[in-house]
C-alpha cells in the first residue's frame, strides 16, 4: 500500500499562548502560510511540533485542528508516536476518525527496542488501530536511541502491516535511504526528513520531504527542486547551500526555538517552547534576525522583533 504524498510537507510547530496552553486560533494563519508557499502537506505532532511535550488530549486538538483547516490543498500527517503501546494506537486510531491522510510512529523510545523484530511487533499493534489508514514508521535515531536500519525495518514490518505505505526518514544515512527507496522496486513511500541534505535525497529518488523549514522558507527549497529539474546542478547547489546557511542558523540559536522565533518574525507568534526548552530572549531574537536578513529564503519578509 502506497500513499501519493510527494513535494515538501511542512512539520508545523505547535503554538502556545500567553498561559502555555495550546493555541488553536494561531494554526488558521499557519497554514495560511502553507499555502502561499505551494507546501503539500503538514506533519503534525512531531519533533518540530513538540509532540512529545504535549498531553494526550492536546496532541488530539492540534491534530483536529489542522485537519479542520487544511481544506483540500494540504494533506494532514499525524504523529502518533508514545512510549506507550497503548497510547500510540489511540493516537492512530484518533487520527483515522478525524480524517487525516496518514499517520506516522516512531519508536518507543524509553524501553527501546533491541533488534527489528520487536520494533516491527510494537508497529504492528499501533497500526492495527486503524487498518484502513496508510501507516509510516518514522525513523529518527538522534531523538528515539534506536538505529535499526530503515530498510530492515519496512522488509519485517510489510508481513505484519498490511496498510505500510512507507517511511519518515529523518536519518542523515544517505545509503540507507538508497535502499528504502529501492525496496522491493520502490514498493514504499520515502519522505525524506533533513532538510540541508534534501538535494543529495531527491536525486538518490526520494519524491517527498517533511520538514521543519518548509514552514518559512519553502521557496528556496522549491527553488532549488526546478533548478535540479532543469539539470542546472550548479544554480541547486547554490539554493541547498541557502538551506544549510539557514540550518546552520537554527543548530546555533537552538533549534525549535529558534524556528518559533523566525515564524514570529513572519507574522505568525507560535509562541514559546515549552520546557526543558529554554525560549529566545530578546537581544537573542535580534541577533537571529541579524544574522538571517541577507539570506533571499523566506516565504515573507522577516520582521524585525
Amino acid at each position: 500500500m502506497s500513499s501519493p504524498f510527494t513535494g515538501l510537507i511542512a512539520a508545523p510547530f505547535t503554538a502556545f499562548d500567553a498561559r502555555g496552553a495550546v493555541n488553536r486560533a494561531a494554526i488558521v494563519e499557519q497554514a495560511a502560510v502553507l499555502r502561499e508557499s505551494n507546501v503539500r502537506g503538514a506533519f503534525v505532532c512531531g519533533t518540530t511540533g513538540e509532540g512529545l511535550s504535549l498531553t494526550t488530549a492536546e496532541r488530539q486538538t492540534v491534530a483536529e485542528e489542522w485537519v479542520r483547516v487544511a481544506g483540500d490543498k494540504l494533506k494532514v500527517i499525524v504523529h502518533a508516536g508514545h512510549a506507550s503501546v497503548a497510547e500510540a494506537a489511540n493516537l492512530t486510531a484518533h487520527a483515522a476518525a478525524i480524517g487525516a491522510a496518514a499517520v506516522a510512529v516512531t519508536a518507543p523510545f524509553y524501553f527501546r527496542p533491541g533488534s527489528v523484530t520487536e520494533l516491527a511487533t510494537f508497529l504492528a499493534e499501533v497500526a492495527a488501530a486503524a487498518p484502513k489508514l496508510p501507516f509510516y514508521y518514522y525513523d529518527i535515531p538522534s531523538t528515539t536511541g534506536v538505529n535499526l536500519p530503515a530498510a530492515d525495518v519496512l522488509r519485517r514490518a510489510a508481513k505484519v502491516i498490511p496498510n505500510l505505505a512507507g517511511v519518515k526518514f529523518s536519518n542523515p544515512d544517505l545509503l540507507t535511504l538508497q535502499e528504502c527507496v529501492q525496496l522491493d522496486g520502490g514498493r514504499f513511500d520515502v519522505l525524506f526528513g533533513v532538510d540541508e541534505y534534501l538535494l543529495a535525497a531527491v536525486s538518490l529518488g526520494a519524491t517527498g520531504a517533511v520538514g521543519s523549514t518548509y514552514n518559512y522558507a519553502a521557496p528556496v527549497y522549491h527553488r532549488m527542486l526546478a533548478a535540479l529539474r532543469e539539470g542546472d546542478l550548479e544554480a541547486a547547489c547554490r539554493h541547498q547551500y541557502g538551506s544549510a546557511q539557514l540550518v546552520r542558523a537554527l543548530i546555533d540559536f537552538g533549534g525549535l526555538r529558534a524556528g518559533k522565533a523566525i515564524m514570529k518574525m513572519l507574522g505568525v507568534d507560535c509562541g514559546p517552547v515549552r520546557s526543558p526548552l529554554r525560549p529566545m530572549t530578546d537581544d537573542e531574537e535580534v541577533a537571529l534576525y541579524e544574522r538571517l536578513r541577507p539570506l533571499d529564503i523566506f516565504a515573507r519578509p522577516l520582521r524585525r522583533p
